[in-house]
């Protein structure tokens, strides 16, 4: 890249986008939005009051594939903790430079090569929103909702350290359990109470055991709350638990078991509530998917390396819909949600040079 493809970086970069300053997401996209006119692009902004507004950006369209470039306009990082740009030979370093503003600037750059060769874009179509790195609470219905516009998908989250690109992500569910007991006294009236702690330990031993890691099914009670003090039986408690999984089979196994979970009281006089959900559904490996990495193998002449993540991204939410989708097309970076996020400026070059190849293709109908 050049010098001022990294100033053009550290001007978004240094814009404080923490998902809860909707001023500072919205400057970004400001920004953003000024480049992506300059390409010609017409924007529909999706304005919302108490995070930053998503932008869907929409080239021209012709007969073909349409193919939607995800990103996110927002980071982990409040005001004041993590905000500034800096450089060596190797590496730039800030708020976003990998997850993501790299990667919205990978495709951006992109876009600008072959609309220069073309002089006008197609078919491809750019969608930012603002509120990834808190779940994507209110932006997944939107995703999911544009998703049936698209053959194909392609996320700008970090590449993996040998240039991976992400073909599968484990889905995500965060649910609470509300157990209502039965107060009294401890020491005058212990069998009067009906313990909402003790039903508690139970559902959580219940809950964990649903964990299997030959399937990479993951069920984590991460915090647990109840009681009023020693002497007196706990009239309330609460699980907070995750699920991770890594296909839908597994997903109805253990929300079919955390059902029968909540419905069953082992400590007789107590009730109890489920709520939460599914946050991103499972990202798996499909045909059309594969289709997609033997078109850019063949075409660009290369073997195109992948990885599965833990972790999840808006690509869940896309993928979930039935588009072949492939997300890591931003730069190799590390450090992402720390104060030592950093990418990879050889990466960034490399990276450019290969979206904008399958760009090209695309847009001669070749893909």
């Amino acid at each position: 890249m050049q010098k001022e493809h990294f100033d053009e970086l550290k001007k978004i970069i240094e814009i404080n986008s923490w998902t809860k300053n909707k001023e500072g997401v919205d400057k970004n996209g400001t920004i953003f939005s000024s480049w992506m006119q300059a390409l010609d692009y017409t924007c529909d902004t999706h304005t919302r009051e108490h995070i930053g507004n998503h932008l869907h950006f929409r080239s021209a369209k012709k007969e073909g594939k349409k193919l939607l470039l995800l990103g996110h306009l927002d980071t982990v990082f409040p005001p004041e903790t993590f905000e500034k740009f800096t450089e060596d030979d190797q590496w730039i370093y800030g708020p976003g430079v990998c997850d993501m503003k790299g990667g919205n600037y990978v495709a951006l750059q992109a876009l600008r090569n072959v609309y220069q060769k073309y002089t006008q874009l197609h078919n491809i179509d750019f969608l930012l929103v603002s509120d990834e790195e808190t779940g994507s609470d209110d932006s997944k219905y939107l995703s999911s909702k544009l998703a049936s516009e698209y053959d194909y998908c392609m996320v700008f989250e970090a590449a993996g350290e040998n240039d991976e690109v992400v073909v599968g992500r484990k889905g995500v569910g965060t649910f609470f359990i509300d157990i209502e007991g039965v107060a009294a006294h401890a020491g005058n009236n212990y069998s009067m109470g009906a313990d909402a702690n003790l039903e508690a330990a139970h559902k959580l031993t219940e809950l964990v055991a649903l964990t299997n890691l030959e399937k990479e099914t993951t069920v984590n009670v991460g915090k647990i709350s109840g009681g009023i003090g020693a002497n007196t039986i706990s009239p309330k408690a609460q699980l907070t638990f995750e699920l991770r999984y890594t296909n839908s089979e597994e997903r109805d196994r253990v929300l079919k078991a955390v059902d029968s979970i909540v419905a069953y009281a082992e400590v007789k006089g107590t009730t109890s509530t489920l709520s939460g959900g599914i946050q991103r559904d499972v990202m798996q490996p499909s045909p059309a998917q594969q289709t997609f990495i033997d078109h850019i193998n063949t075409l660009c002449n290369i073997t195109l390396p992948t990885e599965k993540r833990g972790g999840v991204s808006d690509a869940n939410i896309i993928s979930s819909q039935g588009v072949a989708t492939l997300d890591g097309w931003g730069p190799f970076g590390d450090g992402d949600h720390t104060i030592q996020e950093r990418a990879s400026k050889k990466s960034f070059s490399e990276r450019i040079a290969l979206v904008t190849q399958i760009f090209d293709h695309f847009l001669e109908g070749k893909i």
